[in-house]
């Protein structure tokens, strides 16, 4: 009995590892798709790779096989799949032809293709710092499989248009830039880990997580790039909108005390009357 609960226990733990490696495999597949031309495979194999990335996390939380070694895997796969991926992905489908421009357009374009990916790291990198004690509710920071979602969402609509690389070049080299700065900002970002109050998240957020699938299914590159653009402005409208309630609150306590103190003065001159008043019997005391 011993001998088949470890061997169960061990194949548990197997389970969120080998979901890693599926989708560090499709990471891998869109690289080779990309430099092979084959850039809509390559943009799917990101989105299949998020979608894996998006179930062993949570497959090891239900089935209890969290550990330190499947924490860093997933991250070194993550930088694979939304780091170096998507990045090659918009350089080899878009960017690379910014060298026809000049000589200094090409190496603004593979510069910022490394931004995204150097972003991606740097990200992931404070994210394994903070795990225990950042807010559940929120990312700080663009996560990096919605950075890599948005971008190669935006390619796979052109290319399901007919729109060339070259004539968006321009566009995408923005793009990658914005989107490779936020991932290492501090703009917060819904993590939908947990709801408002606490772990657990409020049912309308499944009828919502249903609408989205659904929506997806009908069109997925379109339904993708508005979905991802809106998360990603999204988070721009919870910080400016945070830090303005913020500035608000520092405005009004000051302005609370204010309004106190002419209570407390005229507390202080009432104060003063009645040591004064009680000073006088002393002075009429001495007097005598």
């Amino acid at each position: 009995m011993e001998s088949d609960k470890s061997i169960r226990r061990r194949g548990v733990y197997l389970l969120p590892n080998l979901l890693t490696s599926a989708a560090l495999f499709a990471g891998f597949y869109s690289i080779i798709s990309g430099i092979n031309g084959k850039y809509e495979a390559a943009a799917i194999a990101i989105i299949v790779a998020g979608l894996l990335d998006g179930l062993d996390g949570r497959v090891a939380r239900l089935t209890n096989t969290q550990s330190n070694f499947g924490e860093q895997y997933d991250s070194l796969a993550d930088l694979i799949s939304f780091g170096l991926a998507p990045a090659l992905l918009a350089f080899n489908w878009s960017l690379a032809s910014l060298s026809d421009i000049s000589v200094l357009a090409g190496k603004l374009g593979w510069l910022a293709s490394f931004l995204f990916a150097a972003c991606a790291a740097l990200r992931l990198a404070r994210f394994n710092t903070q795990v225990g004690i950042a807010d559940k509710r929120y990312f700080q920071g663009l996560a990096s499989p919605a950075a890599a979602g948005t971008l190669v969402f935006t390619i796979w609509f052109f290319i399901d248009n007919g729109i060339t690389g070259e004539a968006v070049r321009w566009l995408i080299f923005l793009e990658t830039i914005v989107l490779g700065i936020l991932m290492f900002s501090q703009v917060r970002y819904f993590s939908f880990k947990a709801g408002p109050d606490g772990d657990k998240v409020p049912t309308t957020w499944v009828l919502l997580a249903v609408l989205i699938i659904v929506l997806l299914a009908l069109d997925p590159p379109v339904m993708g790039m508005i979905f991802g653009s809106a998360y990603v402005l999204s988070g721009l409208i919870i910080t400016v909108a945070g830090r303005r309630n913020r500035k608000i609150e520092r405005e009004q306590r000051p302005g609370k005390l204010n309004k106190k103190e002419p209570v407390i003065g005229g507390g202080d001159q009432r104060g003063e009357h009645h040591v004064a008043n009680a000073r006088e019997p002393g002075r009429d005391q001495i007097n005598d």
